[in-house]
This record gives structure tokens, C-alpha cells and sequence, in this order.
């Protein structure tokens, strides 16, 4: 199993709707063009910057199928599968035509805030059931719930099929624990952009990035020169995205990136409630973040 494949800068790609609020499948298409000529190294499809949770299951087929056939096999392909009904989430993992794709990311239960255990029993019944390679999902921020460094190093250690985490808790201290005990074959992958430099340094393999939507060369190269472990020289680069990533979770995700995306002619400002759009205000911020980049 190829697990350096998850190396570099993933993208959590948005989904474009219309004004009616329908998949905009030409500007999912100029995203994608956007994405693979800016560098980056995979798409993540369908995750939660790709407002999944509105998105019916004939939908998230369209989705799956039309950046899978549009991609063409120019670059990997993960795709989004997670929620808090264990069964319902093997039972999506195994109906999905998933063909072209090679791993799911898969996020911690959320809402029914099971302990440890529980998570720990759901990645087992997952990791027993699934078709192809997960990358768990640690995000307590929007789950409710973390998952500790020692579920998560149980995790590696008895579920094959389990070969990442994409680690968004923030917490540095419990982030090396893992990077330190886990097995060779697990990788860790950022998933937080501001924190993806000094992650990288303590043996992160890379990011999935929602700011590389709007910057993926500038963000792609910086990801690159820092696995060469050129930290100083990659600095300048993570100092200048900064306030593109603050402005851009401000007023939540993916409100901000959509903003970006839609100031730069690649996407239309649509989205499905309860997500809404940034304020006027904030949208005067980013203009000027905008200018300086």
C-alpha cells in the first residue's frame, strides 16, 4: 500500500452551487483545472469544506463521478465519507461507485459525543468493512469529541486499513505523541493550514488544505520546500498566507475560501443552508488581504 501518495498538499475541495442552489458542475470543472495546474498533489472530495452534510446521496454521486471523470487520472483522489450512524457510514463506503478513487477520509463521529471507545470500536468496524484505505479524521472543534493520541495509536496499531490521520485538533503536544509512537506505514497529515510548517517539522507528511483552494502554488510550493526541511526558506510564504488563512475561517468555513474563490472568477458565491456568507465588512478585509498577495 502506497502511503507516500498522501504526501505534499491535499486540497479540501469546495462544491460550486448556482443561484438555485444546484451543483455548478462548470466552475466544479475550472476548479479542478485550478487546483491540478497550482501543484497541488491530491483532491479530497466531499469533505466538510465541500458542505456534504447538504448534499443529498444522488449528489454526492454527482460530485464523485464528475471530478473523478474531469480529473482523468491526473492526480489522486480521496473521497469524503464520515458521520455518526457506524453502520450507515460502511453502508455509504460500500454504495458509492468510489471507482477512481484511492482512499476515503472518514471523520470522527460527531454530535453523539461517544467516549474513546466508541470512536475507537467505529474505526474497527469501518477499517473490517471498507473497499478502500481511510485516512481518519480528528476535528474536535467541529465533532464535539477528540480522538486521543492513544485511540489514535491503537487505532494504527491494529486497524491495516486505517494508513493516516488528518489531525485538526490543534494540539501540538498530542499531534507529536502520535507522529512519535506511530507505526512507520501511518502517517500524520496537518489539518490545520496555519499550523502545517511546524507540524511538517516534527514529521507531518504534508496537509489537507482549505486556503491551497484559492493559493495552490503559493501553498503547494511552501509545503514542498518545507519536506525538503528548508524551514527558513518557507517561512516568508507561511508568514504572507497568515491572514489569507484568519480571514478566512473568520466568519466559518467555507464561507471565507467560497468568497476568495468567487472574487477570483473561479466560482460563483452560492451556498446551501445553514451555511451563509461572509458579512459586507469582512468582505472589504479579505479585498485587501487580496491586494497584498
Amino acid at each position: 500500500m502506497n502511503t507516500q501518495q498522501w504526501n505534499g498538499t491535499g486540497v479540501a475541495i469546495v462544491t460550486p452551487f448556482d443561484e438555485n442552489e444546484a451543483i455548478d458542475e462548470i466552475s466544479l470543472k475550472k476548479l479542478v483545472d485550478h487546483l491540478i495546474s497550482g501543484g497541488v498533489n491530491y483532491l479530497v472530495v466531499l469533505g466538510t469544506t465541500g458542505e456534504s452534510a447538504t448534499l443529498n446521496k444522488e449528489e454526492k454521486q454527482q460530485v464523485f463521478s464528475l471530478v473523478k471523470d474531469y480529473s482523468n487520472n491526473r492526480i489522486p483522489l480521496v473521497a469524503g465519507i464520515g458521520g455518526n450512524d457506524t453502520r450507515a457510514v460502511v453502508s455509504a463506503m460500500n454504495s458509492f461507485d468510489l471507482t477512481g478513487y484511492s482512499a476515503i477520509l472518514s471523520v470522527s463521529p460527531y454530535y453523539n459525543k461517544p467516549n474513546n471507545e466508541g470512536i475507537y470500536q467505529h474505526y474497527r468496524h469501518i477499517n473490517d468493512n471498507t473497499p478502500l484505505p481511510i485516512i481518519m479524521y480528528n476535528v474536535p472543534g467541529r465533532t464535539g469529541m477528540n480522538v486521543s493520541a492513544a485511540t489514535t495509536l491503537r487505532i494504527a496499531a491494529n486497524c491495516n486499513n486505517i494508513i493516516a490521520t488528518k489531525e485538526a485538533s490543534g494540539n501540538m503536544e498530542q499531534i507529536m505523541q502520535i507522529i512519535s509512537n506511530k507505526p512507520e506505514a501511518f502517517s500524520v497529515i496537518s489539518g490545520d493550514d496555519a499550523i502545517t510548517l511546524p507540524l511538517i517539522a516534527c514529521g507531518a507528511c504534508g496537509v489537507i488544505s482549505v486556503v491551497a483552494n484559492a493559493y495552490p502554488r503559493l501553498f503547494s510550493d511552501m509545503v514542498q520546500i518545507c519536506l525538503k526541511g528548508k524551514f527558513a526558506e518557507a517561512r516568508p510564504s507561511h508568514e504572507k498566507l497568515l491572514p489569507v488563512i484568519q480571514s478566512m475561517f473568520a466568519e466559518g468555513s467555507p464561507s471565507g475560501v467560497k468568497y476568495y474563490l468567487s472574487e477570483m472568477g473561479l466560482i460563483k458565491e452560492y451556498f446551501r443552508l445553514p451555511v451563509h456568507g461572509i458579512s459586507d465588512a469582512h468582505k472589504e478585509t479579505v479585498r485587501e488581504i487580496m491586494k497584498s498577495i
